[in-house]
């Protein structure tokens, strides 16, 4: 199975590559985060070219399973965020 790669770990080799200390970088990883958070709850679509597309998707609510007990249990409409690849990340892990 593939490593994760955390927020630490973004942090740590964006300071390496460019040589900004690793609390002034978390700072801006952080806000950049907070950014498309904020977004998305307002029901904003983020577009970042070549990367993706952020956005939220409504669900409508349905009959679940409980899978202990097999009973049936009600799941409530939500909204999901969702991403879609850009072309160019689809081409690269490809």
């Amino acid at each position: 199975m593939a490593k994760s790669m955390t927020k630490k770990d973004i942090v740590m080799k964006i300071a390496i590559d460019t040589n900004i200390k690793q609390i002034d970088v978390k700072k801006v990883v952080q806000m950049t985060f907070d950014v498309i958070i904020d977004a998305l709850t307002r029901g904003e679509k983020i577009e970042l070219r070549n990367f993706g597309v952020f956005k939220t998707k409504s669900r409508k609510g349905r009959m679940g399973r409980n899978p202990k007990t097999g009973a049936q249990v009600p799941v409530q409409p939500k909204r999901v965020a969702v991403f879609k690849p850009g072309l160019v990340m689809k081409a690269k892990v490809k």
